[in-house]
């Protein structure tokens, strides 16, 4: 990743504010309430708030980002709500995560640079253990006509690094499918994610 996409990151990140608010992503709180606690790994998690409520759940959470800014928010956050998470920085190929090692995966607006996001995604499944979910929600391809039209409802601006369901079915395959969707949902998350967006909702058991 270019020193570009890690600037953008770390800038966002050391405002005071939160960039996407303290609460977890909707998506993922319906999930995660509905599973046993175990070990759970949420890549580019910038500032924690979905591992934060994992840990709260009783998940031992797990996470990673290429910013540094990002982790000292997360680190706060989770100081705040009086829980421990494991938050690595770094790209994910420098860094020190076992196969199988996870019984969830959680992708929650984890879009990676176009070039790296399926290699990503397919090293993130080594990581997860059989019968282990993955929980995925991100902006799907038509997304960049919602953002076109109202910016507050943030997401990339680079179709490639957009989402599609059959980019999903590719980059999982040994997946049982539970959900597979692209829908228009109202987002109010923090600063950077609010009015009607269209996304990739995507939850499987790795067989």
């Amino acid at each position: 990743m270019d020193d570009t996409w890690l600037n953008r990151w770390n800038d966002r990140y050391s405002k005071e504010e939160f960039a996407f608010g303290e609460e977890p992503n909707l998506f993922l709180k319906e999930q995660l309430d509905k599973l046993k606690p175990g070990k759970i790994l949420f890549p580019a998690e910038g500032e924690g708030r979905n591992a934060i409520y994992a840990a709260k759940l009783g998940w031992e959470a797990f996470a990673f980002d290429i910013s540094i800014e990002g982790k000292k928010k997360a680190m706060k956050l989770a100081e705040k709500n009086h829980v421990k998470i494991d938050y690595q920085v770094g790209e994910l190929q420098t860094l020190d995560f076992k196969p199988e090692q996870f019984d969830a995966i959680a992708l929650i607006y984890a879009h990676f640079p176009a070039e790296i996001k399926s290699l990503y995604h397919k090293t993130l499944d080594t990581f997860l253990r059989k019968g282990g979910m993955i929980l995925f929600e991100a902006f799907s391809k038509k997304h960049l006509e919602y953002v076109m039209k109202d910016e507050r409802i943030g997401g990339p601006r680079e179709l490639p690094m957009l989402f599609s369901i059959e980019e999903l079915q590719s980059d999982f395959p040994n997946y049982e499918v539970i959900e597979l969707v692209e829908r228009e949902i109202d987002l109010n998350e923090g600063l950077y994610h609010n009015g009607k967006g269209s996304v990739i909702r995507f939850v499987g058991r790795k067989k």
